[in-house]
């Protein structure tokens, strides 16, 4: 549907934001994210998990010498936040988005710099100063998801043969 479809770009964008294409070579790496509810925060939680799935596969490239070293420049985290009753709220759960006065998805990398927000009202307009406070709870959220994807990808991958 055109709705898999957006959900399928916006995970390719955010992905790509922080690859070396180049230094990944003529390669497609696919990863298979089912987003059950299309709701923000299953969304940006397929992002964060992307994120993990690419960086471990690149891992397993380089331990299986297929390539030098991991083409990521930076890391990718993804979360949503929205204004509901007229407060500010992190990690919308599909219950709150459908209700949301402003729904917005935010997709950062490790340094702080954004690769996408899609930010929305639903009923009445947001100001700037709304707009700049959801971009950092969203900055505080991401950075929390950051700190556990670190302790993640510190842990070495059991070791298997590529591809299986």
């Amino acid at each position: 549907t055109g709705r898999t479809q957006e959900i399928q770009r916006l995970i390719g964008r955010s992905l790509r934001g922080v690859c070396n294409m180049k230094a990944m070579g003529e390669r497609t790496i696919q990863i298979d994210c089912d987003v059950i509810q299309a709701d923000g925060g299953t969304r940006t939680a397929a992002i964060s998990g992307a994120y993990l799935a690419l960086h471990d596969c690149l891992t397993r490239m380089v331990q299986e010498g297929l390539i030098n070293s991991i083409p990521l420049l930076d890391e990718l985290a993804a979360i949503s936040v929205g204004v509901i009753d007229g407060r500010p709220v992190l990690d919308l759960p599909y219950v709150e988005d459908v209700r949301a006065e402003t729904d917005m998805n935010v997709v950062m990398t490790g340094k702080g710099l954004f690769v996408e927000v899609q930010g929305t009202a639903e009923g009445a307009p947001f100001s700037r100063e709304e707009l700049d406070d959801l971009l950092g709870l969203a900055a505080s959220g991401i950075g929390q998801i950051h700190e556990l994807q670190r302790e993640y990808v510190s842990v070495p991958p059991p070791a298997r043969p590529f591809g299986r």
